[in-house]
């Protein structure tokens, strides 16, 4: 194998690990956000007032 193409193969996988690292970044940033969100749906859910506080907290049960 010559030079010129050792350079190009290993110039193509440099680029190539280049592009699999940056979908890696950009979904890594996406699911931080998405987690982002569920927490703070998750911290709103938790501070609203219910209307009737005592509505839904016991259950009877007939087997």
């Amino acid at each position: 194998m010559d030079i010129a193409v050792l350079s190009t193969v290993m110039k193509q996988a440099q680029v190539k690990q280049q592009a699999s690292l940056s979908v890696m970044k950009s979904a890594l940033s996406t699911e931080e956000t998405n987690a982002a969100g569920l927490l703070k749906m998750m911290q709103d859910s938790t501070q609203q007032q219910v209307a009737h506080p005592f509505l839904g907290k016991q259950m009877d049960v007939k087997a």
